[in-house]
Parts: C-alpha cells; sequence; structure tokens
C-alpha cells in the first residue's frame, strides 16, 4: 500500500461525534467527490470514487447524520467505480422528502449567502472538512523519497476553501494550476505533520515523524562527514605548505641560524610532515601545546616569506 493509502486507510476510520462535524465531513466529500443535478426540491446529489473505503464512509456519514439509508453501486471494471446517489423524488416517495432536502441545505448549498462561514465556524469542523477533502481528493508521496503533500480541486474557489482553513491553523500552503485543476499543496515537512495532525492521522503522522529522524540523522552523519574530510583536507594544505616554508629556510638560511625553540620545531615538522599540531608538539622536549607549535610555525612561516619578499 502507499503512504496516501495508509492516510486514507487510517481517516476512513475517524468519525466526528458532535452533529456540525458530521455536516461538515460530509460537506467536504460532496464538494470534492460529488455532483449536484437540480435542486433541493427536485434534485440529486450523486458520489462517485475509485476508493470503496470513501464510499463507505460516506454512507455512514449520511445515516448518522440525515437518518437516511443509501445503496452503494458498484460499477466493476479494472478499477471499480462505486455510486451513491441521493433522489429526491425517491425519498419524495418514501415520506421524508425533507431529509433530502437537508442534506442539500446543510452540506451543498454553497450558493447560499454565509453557507460556507456557517459550515467551517469551528476549528473542529474546519478539521473534519479537511479530512474529508484529503479522503476525496488529497495524496501524499512516500515520504522516504519526498515530501509531497496535495488536494485536487476542481477550481479556484474550492483551493481557496482549502487554503483558508489551512491557514486558521498557521499553516500556509502553496496553490498551482495543473491543466484544468487547482492544486493546494505542502511540500515542508513540519507543515505535512501538522496536517496530518490536523486530520486525525496520528498513525500515519508518527511514521512520517520517524521518516523525518531518520533522514536527519543521516544528514547529520553525512555534514558530519564532509565536514571531517574537509578538516583532514585542511589540515595536509597546511602541513604541505609549512615543510615548504622550513624547506625553503633550509635552503636560503640554513636552519642552525634558527632560534633553538624555532629550529627545534622545523626539524620536527620535517620530520613528521603529516602530524596533527597535537601530535607534533609531543615530539619537542619539553612537549608544546597546540597553541605553541602553532605560534612557532607560524614564525617560521613569516621568516619564510620574508626570505621570498628578499628574492623577488
Amino acid at each position: 500500500m502507499s503512504f496516501s493509502s495508509d492516510i486514507k486507510t487510517e481517516l476512513s476510520r475517524e468519525f466526528p461525534e458532535a452533529y456540525h462535524c458530521l455536516i461538515a465531513e460530509t460537506a467536504a466529500i460532496i464538494l470534492f467527490a460529488g455532483t449536484l443535478m437540480g435542486d433541493p426540491e427536485q434534485g440529486s446529489i450523486t458520489v462517485e470514487t475509485e476508493n470503496v473505503l470513501l464510499a463507505k464512509k460516506f454512507l455512514r456519514l449520511i445515516r448518522r447524520a440525515f437518518d437516511i439509508s443509501v445503496d452503494l453501486k458498484v460499477k466493476k471494471g479494472k478499477t471499480n467505480l462505486y455510486r451513491i446517489v441521493l433522489y429526491y423524488d425517491e425519498y419524495r416517495e418514501a415520506g421524508s422528502g425533507d431529509k433530502f432536502s437537508r442534506v442539500w441545505h446543510e452540506t451543498a448549498d454553497w450558493e447560499e449567502p454565509g453557507f460556507g462561514k456557517s459550515l467551517l465556524e469551528y476549528s473542529c469542523c474546519r478539521r473534519a472538512f479537511i479530512r474529508g477533502a484529503f479522503m476525496a481528493s488529497g495524496s501524499m508521496s512516500n515520504p522516504g523519497k519526498s515530501y509531497h503533500f496535495e488536494i485536487v480541486c476542481a477550481d479556484e474557489a474550492q483551493a481557496g476553501i482549502i487554503k483558508h482553513i489551512a491557514e486558521t491553523f498557521d499553516i500556509s500552503p502553496g496553490i498551482v494550476k495543473r491543466k484544468n485543476k487547482y492544486i493546494v499543496y505542502l511540500k515542508d515537512s513540519e507543515a505535512i505533520v501538522d496536517m496530518l495532525g490536523i486530520m486525525g492521522a496520528g498513525s500515519a503522522l508518527m511514521k512520517l515523524e520517524n521518516v523525518r529522524i531518520i533522514k536527519d540523522m543521516k544528514n547529520s552523519a553525512n555534514r558530519q562527514s564532509n565536514c571531517d574530510a574537509a578538516n583532514i583536507n585542511k589540515t595536509v594544505r597546511t602541513a604541505r605548505k609549512q615543510v615548504e616554508d622550513i624547506r625553503l629556510i633550509e635552503e636560503r638560511m640554513g636552519l642552525d641560524r634558527l632560534d633553538p625553540a624555532l629550529r627545534e620545531m622545523a626539524e620536527a615538522r620535517l620530520a613528521h610532515p603529516e602530524e596533527s599540531l597535537k601530535e607534533l608538539g609531543d615530539y619537542l622536549d619539553p612537549p608544546v601545546g597546540k597553541s605553541g607549535v602553532n605560534h612557532r610555525l607560524k614564525k617560521l612561516s613569516a621568516i619564510a616569506d620574508s626570505l621570498r619578499k628578499k628574492e623577488k
């Protein structure tokens, strides 16, 4: 199973307790996977999906919120298509046409002024709505390869709803147009972790956090390895320069003309060209610390530079 499938499987088991949250999640599924025909008095609401978990969850949401039982039809093929249709006429004949009207007015009437504001007034409802939208039209890449969370929207208005909801939780998603669709997306791993928490996908959140920890550890190890390699290269270059300086002094003036401490330092470096400053100091009598060794080598470098200037 893909990481997206894992998330949707987990979300399919999450059901709000409050009526207003049931309405919000139902509304999201209808908006992102549904089609409206007609009007509240003589129309239909159809939800189609290839995800059986979404289809079954929609049926349960409708049943819990409106006490309506609906048939689930399956069109079989390479990929099964699950279809759920609510007809006004069917409920009218059963003497419960008002239930259909309620579903329409409470979950699908986005043209009604103030509908969206009322539907998404509470943060718990916004969480439920995002959950329904992701189940209907969302996906996420395998975090082991990349961080990419998205919800595909039919138009700019839908994308604006998702972006607004995310921003109420201090998450700032991007929007990009892809062909005739609008994609609301996240690429920041911390923002995706927050979004999974908002939707109620706790297990997926923990899996993502584990991947992030492992990646951070590997990146840290690589950085340390690169740093160590850079330090080694720097040490080698510095030591090579020190040997060149000492050879120049030896050739131009002779080491015996140096101060005894500098002469001892020069001879130690020539004898041990690959040793670090700390290790080099142990060869002196008495031993000298790293800073002392560095100080003496700088003096030798200054003498060599002076000789080079005279030569020029």
